[in-house]
């Protein structure tokens, strides 16, 4: 699945994205409101992108993790994860700090 805004791509978060993944989610300030990071080690990081690809074969997720591309860099990450019921959603997201400040994160 993959969605098209003005200026961003939202496609599916994996381990192609863990070096940049990596970067953003082991930044203290890009994290500090964050409930599970920063991560400790890029392994923390390995683990959860191999568990996004996971989620996403599934065929009913219980959450989705997209990657946030802009002009083919990957800069950060929104996701949502579901109800038990389905009907109801939380929404999340991360910037690389380099992209923060743009509407990014409101666009994606």
């Amino acid at each position: 699945m993959e969605i098209r805004t003005k200026r961003l791509l939202l496609r599916p978060l994996g381990l192609g994205d863990l070096a940049t993944a990596y970067a953003y989610s082991s930044d203290p300030e890009a994290t500090r409101f964050m409930v599970r990071l920063p991560v400790s080690d890029i392994a923390e990081t390995k683990s959860f992108l191999r568990a996004a690809e996971a989620e996403w074969r599934r065929e009913e997720p219980s959450y989705y993790e997209f990657a946030i591309v802009r002009e083919g860099i990957h800069i950060g990450a929104v996701s949502v994860y579901l109800s038990a019921e389905g009907t109801e959603g939380e929404l999340g997201w991360i910037l690389d700090r380099r992209h923060w400040r743009h509407g990014y994160a409101t666009e994606a």
